[in-house]
């Protein structure tokens, strides 16, 4: 059972997903406006949200970004598009999953039983030290803090288990495969979905692609973690 935030406009939409997660034993509440979205997730804790982007008062992509402001709340993005552009446009306002609407609502129980699960679970193996260093990187498993040459990073939840995962194994090269596995508790999935985290990540550490410090990526094999020489 989860307690769950449906933001959907259409009153005979809200009403069919209130009807099928009450069903499933989950804590519905439902709002109408990204505003009131914000100010629920703002008071009252949620284990997820279910977002729909077609709202009256704010673009939903905009109304995504203002949610990752106030909570690392997973949260699951309905759209009606499901073109590549679309999903990375989704997946860089810091969604953690996303349905294509029309969507049955066995559909919607699975992607929300997922998101729960790589939520609920480990998203990492805990390193056997609890403040990992790498270069000018502090990494502070246990308090969930990161800082480069002093700086405090401000990561997302995600951003900060991929660090952490790499971090733990600093010069080893990690397949896509075992980071699907073990940071995003997933046994497949897109590619595209690391590369945008790794994106952020890049950015958030001072380098890019094009000129990496920290981060390394081996084309076809995997992805590493070492200090800058």
């Amino acid at each position: 059972m989860a307690s769950v935030l449906v933001v959907e406009d259409d009153p005979f939409v809200r009403s069919a997903l209130i009807r099928h997660l009450g069903e499933a034993g989950h804590v519905v509440r439902s709002v109408g406006t990204a505003l009131e979205a914000l100010r629920e997730v703002a008071q009252v804790g949620f284990d997820v949200v279910i977002l729909d982007l077609g709202l009256p008062d704010l673009d939903g992509s905009e109304a995504l970004k203002m949610l990752r402001g106030l909570s690392d709340v997973p949260v699951i993005v309905a759209t009606a598009r499901d073109d590549e552009t679309e999903v990375v446009r989704l997946l860089n306002a810091g969604a953690d999953d996303y349905l294509v609407k029309p969507f049955s609502g066995e559909h919607l129980s699975a992607r929300l039983a997922a998101v729960l699960r790589r939520v609920g679970g480990r998203t990492a193996p805990a390193p056997a030290e609890t403040v990992l260093r790498v270069g000018g990187l502090e990494i502070d498993v246990q308090r969930r803090a990161a800082a480069l040459d002093g700086a405090a990073l401000d990561l997302t939840r995600r951003e900060f288990d991929l660090l952490a995962f790499l971090a733990a194994r600093p010069g080893v090269v990690v397949a896509r495969r075992e980071l699907l596995a073990e940071v995003w508790r997933q046994s497949y999935g897109d590619d595209q979905t690391i590369d945008v985290h790794l994106s952020w990540l890049r950015r958030k550490l001072g380098e890019t692609a094009a000129r990496p410090r920290y981060l390394h990526t081996l084309r076809g094999v995997g992805v590493k973690l070492e200090p800058p020489v």
